[in-house]
């Protein structure tokens, strides 16, 4: 990419390698440098000195903090995540098992919800007042009230006990063929998904009135374009920034919410791995899984600008003039 363009392109480029790196370095902070001891942790008081000399000495903990931070990050960068002190196994293979669960999951969730809310926020616009936009935003605000754990385990209790249409927890793998892991995915992925639809219907129908209300849209209408024409090739399109900026930042909420979902539905994805990993004390699995989680939401964050740019090239000439693109 040449030209003005790219040249922005290269410095929000280089603006997210620098917040990685400020990421990888918070996260190092507060699990190993901050008071308390990782391996005591791990053991308990009653320890002996020597096996926590032995489990420090493999943890790294002997060496001063700062060689430390520098052989993980250089580790990340060469795809070395290190190695599990609770599975015995490298952390990069039980990252790369269970995000063969937790990544459908959250593009189903994504689909799921942007397939649902924006055309319930353009018929709420289009009909402002009437008896479909006084319900359909009634049920969005009903479902921006309802907490994603509670929602799953209802839809547990309707689909898979009243109703026995899906599993109510656990996940077959792909190699039980697509549909029945798709079919695992249903579910979990609904309960993450319905939430974050009634927050972006929301948005996708106060965007769309907005932009039914500039004037390129009124003269349209004036010219002899019918209200239909005019919704959806004027209105839809240029309301579209702003929706894809929340479903930007969903993505980060979509990540947390898989911790407590993929618990609710028993799925060895990463969330769950978090949590294990939690309980059971592994930093290194905390560490990495948490980095690479910031990561994914960073990185997002750096693919929503160029999506700006392609939406609305203008972005790109204010950003020029102003210093960025947001």
């Amino acid at each position: 990419m040449r030209g003005p363009m790219g040249g922005l392109v290269l410095r929000r480029l280089a603006g997210l390698l620098l917040t990685l790196l400020a990421a990888s370095l918070v996260v190092f902070l507060v699990l190993q440098v901050l008071p308390g001891d990782p391996a005591l942790l791990m053991l308990d008081t009653s320890a002996r000195a020597d096996t926590l000399a032995a489990l420090r000495h493999q943890m790294g903990l002997d060496r001063p903090a700062w060689i430390r931070y520098l052989t993980w990050v250089w580790g990340l960068a060469r795809g070395d995540f290190g190695t599990s002190y609770t599975y015995g196994v490298p952390v990069a293979e039980l990252i790369r098992q269970r995000v063969l669960v937790s990544l459908p999951l959250a593009v189903m969730s994504v689909l799921l919800s942007t397939g649902i809310a924006i055309p319930v926020g353009v018929v709420a616009a289009s009909r402002r007042g009437g008896a479909a936009d006084v319900s359909l935003m009634g049920v969005a605000q009903i479902g921006v009230a309802l907490p994603n754990f509670w929602l799953g385990l209802l839809l547990v209790l309707l689909f898979a006990v009243a109703l026995p249409w899906f599993p109510a927890g656990g996940f077959p793998g792909w190699g039980a063929g697509a549909w029945p892991a798709l079919r695992a995915l249903i579910l979990p992925a609904l309960a993450l998904a319905l939430p974050q639809a009634a927050i972006l219907s929301r948005v996708t129908r106060s965007a769309v009135l907005e932009t039914l209300g500039q004037d390129y849209v009124r003269t349209a209408r004036a010219k002899g374009l019918s209200q239909r024409a005019a919704l959806w090739r004027h209105a839809v399109p240029n309301a579209l920034i702003p929706v894809v900026t929340i479903i930007g930042l969903q993505f980060s909420f979509l990540l947390a919410g898989t911790v407590i979902i993929e618990n609710v539905f028993t799925l060895p994805g990463l969330g769950r791995l978090v949590f294990q990993a939690i309980a059971q004390r592994d930093l290194i699995v905390v560490q990495d899984l948490v980095v690479l989680l910031a990561g994914s939401v960073i990185v997002v964050n750096f693919l929503v600008d160029l999506v700006y740019l392609a939406l609305d090239p203008r972005l790109g000439r204010d950003g020029l003039r102003g210093g960025g693109v947001r």
